[in-house]
């Protein structure tokens, strides 16, 4: 038993290393370019204590079905992170790239799902040759509508206004329909490996709806899993592995296309602890909501959602915080 533990612990160190090795390669690489004023101010911005709190926030959200994309959003907002035009984009890539850590956090603790997964991939397992497929075929709508609306999404949607409506509207469902499938779920689910591609599309065309900022994307997928006849532990199984390539591509393309910018502006530390950081506190989360749910319904994250609306919208009409984009 110690040792099926120390293995993937021993995996997720590695890989955490891996990291930091390439976030320190990155840096290296960019470190020639010019220290502009805008890289100064971003630098002033987003402090050590600042890149641990995001950090720390995106971890423990990006799993929970109470969006992570609100919460960093409002949490920058109040540390004022990426407050000028000149800073925001550096910002919002930080906040994209460090979901590595919460990525990470799923391949630990789900590992050997994984190691099925890429068996299938390689034609040594039937069944994680089938998890693949209907893990594929999850990702697809998303992927598609995000390609094509991504832009629209961050001109009108990513402001403290439509979270706040996201959030309210997300505990709704919650309380509506949630609590009856989460107690069908826990009776009468199938397991993940007898998800159809049909339920598979079903799934990715509902994740769609969580390309609005504060919906929730573990929300939507789980709730989507559940109504379509999976058991609580598969529809959050199949939810967090979806969230894999979800997240992975989001992260590999913002760090692709907006990386060096990010490194140029924050070098290699600050990234760094917020990655760590996320990556601890999504282990602590996602071990806490699996245990959580075999024993409670989910209204407590439909509670915690009104109350983020609430703080909000007081928040917007104290001005502390402004709803421009």
């Amino acid at each position: 038993m110690l040792r099926r533990k120390v293995v993937p612990l021993r995996v997720g160190f590695a890989l955490i290393v891996a990291c930091i090795a390439v976030f320190t390669l990155a840096n290296g690489a960019s470190a020639s370019s010019a220290v502009t004023a805008a890289n100064h101010a971003a630098r002033h911005e987003l402090t050590a204590v600042k890149a641990a709190v995001l950090g720390a926030v995106e971890g423990v959200t990006e799993y929970l079905p109470v969006s992570s994309t609100g919460h960093l959003l409002i949490a920058e907002r109040l540390m004022d992170v990426g407050a000028t035009k000149a800073t925001k984009d550096v910002a919002d890539t930080y906040t994209v790239v460090i979901q590595a850590g919460a990525i990470l956090a799923v391949l630990v603790l789900f590992w050997k799902r994984i190691v099925e997964v890429l068996k299938g991939l390689i034609g040594r397992s039937v069944e994680g040759r089938r998890l693949l497929i209907v893990l594929l075929l999850g990702f697809i709508p998303a992927a598609i509508a995000g390609a094509v609306g991504e832009k629209k999404i961050k001109a009108h949607l990513l402001a403290p206004i439509p979270v706040t409506i996201a959030w309210a509207v997300g505990a709704a469902a919650i309380l509506l329909v949630g609590t009856r499938l989460h107690q069908q779920g826990k009776t009468t689910g199938r397991s993940i490996t007898e998800i159809t591609n049909r339920e598979a599309m079903i799934i990715g065309v509902a994740q769609i709806l969580a390309l609005w900022p504060g919906t929730s994307r573990s929300l939507v997928t789980i709730l989507a899993a559940l109504m379509i006849g999976l058991s609580l532990s598969a529809a959050v199984e199949f939810s967090f592995l979806l969230g894999l390539l979800t997240l992975g591509a989001a992260t590999a393309k913002d760090l692709v296309s907006n990386g060096k910018q990010m490194f140029d502006a924050y070098g290699v530390v600050n990234p760094t602890i917020g990655f760590v950081v996320a990556f601890i506190a999504a282990m602590i989360a996602i071990r806490w909501m699996l245990q959580y749910l075999q024993r409670h319904s989910l209204n407590v994250f439909a509670y915690y959602r009104f109350a983020a609306a609430a703080i909000t919208i007081v928040l917007l009409a104290a001005g502390t915080i402004s709803n421009s984009i």
